[in-house]
This record gives structure tokens, C-alpha cells and sequence, in this order.
């Protein structure tokens, strides 16, 4: 009996991650996001044609936030950026949930606004997984 609970533990335990961080099921889900954003790799290459209304994502996971040259962030991403925060896919996945509230916690400000107007109120990990992953950032530090 103490075998079979240990190992349905060790199951569920090993298990865990891989459920709560699905890159294919995360690729699957950026689809979503393409309206706004794209992934292009610095030689043109479109890993994920999308809009352009939201930054490049190529390359996210590492970057610091707020930081495509040429891109116009809104105020309240900006004055997060200030505290030199990179992006980690944790805090990527924390963000889509809710940017508003999200910058609002980070920066104490109550009119902090990030222009996502989107919120991600499921697989946010994996989506945050998907950008993370080699296809997409292949410089990120490994986690």
C-alpha cells in the first residue's frame, strides 16, 4: 500500500510540470495572439505570422521588458521597464492573465496600462512556454 501511494506521488510530482508547461499546446494557443503580435527572427525568418499591433515576440524570454527598438509602449509598461524586469516565462504567464492588474501590482500604480487589452485566463504557461522555447527564444537562459 505505502509502495503504490509513493509511487502515484512521484507520478503526479514528475508529471506536474510537463502538464502545466505544454509547448505544442502553447504553439497551438499563440494562435490567439497572432492578431497582435508576430514572431520574426532578426534575419526575416516568420516563425509566426501575426499582426504588428503588439511587439515582436522573437526572442522574449531574457529580454527586458519594454524593449523592441521602434515599438510604442504605453506608459504604465514603460514605467515597469524602468525596474529593468526581464522577461521569465513565469512573469510572461502572470502578465497575459491580466496586464492591467499585473502593472498595477508591479508599479503601485492604479492607471497603469500596458495597450494588451486581451487577458489570457487559461494556459497562460503554456503559451508562456511556447515563447520560451528554442523555436522562438533561442538565447534564453536556461531556467
Amino acid at each position: 500500500m505505502k509502495l503504490s501511494l509513493i509511487a502515484m506521488i512521484t507520478a503526479v510530482a514528475v508529471a506536474g510540470p510537463a502538464l502545466a508547461q505544454d509547448v505544442e499546446k502553447g504553439k497551438d494557443e499563440f494562435k490567439r495572439c497572432k492578431a497582435c503580435h508576430s514572431i520574426v527572427a532578426p534575419d526575416g525568418t516568420a516563425i509566426f505570422k501575426g499582426g504588428k499591433v503588439g511587439p515582436n515576440l522573437y526572442n522574449v524570454i531574457g529580454r527586458k521588458v519594454a524593449s523592441v527598438d521602434g515599438y510604442k509602449y504605453k506608459d504604465g509598461i514603460k514605467e515597469y521597464a524602468e525596474t529593468g524586469a526581464v522577461w521569465t516565462e513565469e512573469l510572461l504567464a502572470e502578465y497575459i492573465t491580466d496586464p492591467t492588474k499585473f502593472l498595477e501590482e508591479q508599479t503601485g500604480d492604479p492607471k497603469a496600462k500596458s495597450g494588451m487589452a486581451y487577458k489570457q485566463r487559461k494556459n497562460q504557461e503554456d503559451i508562456a512556454a511556447y515563447l520560451g522555447s528554442e523555436e522562438v527564444s533561442p538565447d534564453a537562459p536556461e531556467s
